[in-house]
């Protein structure tokens, strides 16, 4: 018996249909209705460039030897006009996970010249040769495909000494547009020291994934620059909005190799 409803006024199936509603309304989710993927809404559109960041866990005795390896390969493929990617920056993990370095690539022109890039490479002996050498000093390695949020700054090429802070946010799916639209705010806040150099988020590898590229003086300078922003109205209501978007996150403080255009 369904309770309230009199046994002649229900109407056969009603009982069902009910606890059939019922039932999706626990599991049916709300959506935005817009019908662009949030990579259209939040990417840059006056360019059409990918970017790939690299990690790369080196045997602890072998940075040394891994650094000189890759001094050596690196600018050949940065300085090469035949291939349509450039070096954005190379470091080493200062702070954060140990005896790590970290490499940010741009490909200009998209997944067209990333294609163009990788076919060309297979066909590159000394870059294998590079290869086969450096897998010898790996640990463990992984990478990520990225586009540029287009309210940030392009990372362009700056001159040193700069200690460079990496800051990974893991969000919760479905939430990347709402940390856009607050952060296309909150940046104007952290713009007074050039400090901000690029933002991105993932697109293939690990999803839901954003990644800040900042850049300080020195460590004391960070800490300066940060607590500035608190001082600002407004400042306190992005961290307000954002925190409840995030899984988990990772902050690596990162020293330039000699190569990086990022000094």
């Amino acid at each position: 018996m369904c309770a309230g409803i009199p046994a002649g006024l229900r109407a056969p199936g009603y009982a069902g249909a009910a606890e059939g509603s019922w039932l999706r309304s626990l599991f049916v989710h709300k959506v935005d209705p817009r019908k662009d993927a949030h990579s259209n809404l939040l990417a840059k559109r006056e360019t059409s460039s990918l970017y790939k960041i690299q990690f790369h866990n080196v045997k602890p005795e072998c940075l040394d030897a891994y650094n000189s390896l890759t001094e050596e390969a690196l600018p050949k493929l940065h300085e090469d006009a035949d291939y349509p990617c450039a070096l954005v920056g190379s470091w080493n993990t200062w702070y954060g996970e140990q005896d790590q370095a970290v490499h940010l690539w741009r490909f200009s022109g998209g997944y067209p010249a990333l294609t163009e890039c990788m076919n060309k490479l297979k066909q590159n002996q000394d870059y294998a040769a590079f290869r086969r050498e450096r897998s010898r000093l790996l640990l463990a390695r992984r990478n990520q495909l990225l586009l540029e949020f287009s309210f940030w700054n392009e990372p362009l090429p700056r001159r040193g000494p700069h200690v460079y802070e990496l800051r990974t946010y893991k969000l919760k799916p479905g939430t990347m547009i709402e940390w856009g639209n607050n952060w296309a705010r909150a940046i104007k806040y952290r713009q007074e020291n050039q400090e901000a150099v690029g933002g991105f988020f993932s697109q293939i590898g690990e999803l839901y994934v954003v990644h800040h590229l900042w850049a300080y003086r020195d460590l004391q300078s960070r800490e300066e620059t940060r607590n500035a922003a608190w001082r600002k109205s407004g400042w306190d209501e992005n961290v307000y909005y954002t925190v409840p978007l995030i899984r988990s996150m990772e902050s690596r403080i990162m020293i330039p190799l000699r190569i990086s255009p990022l000094q």
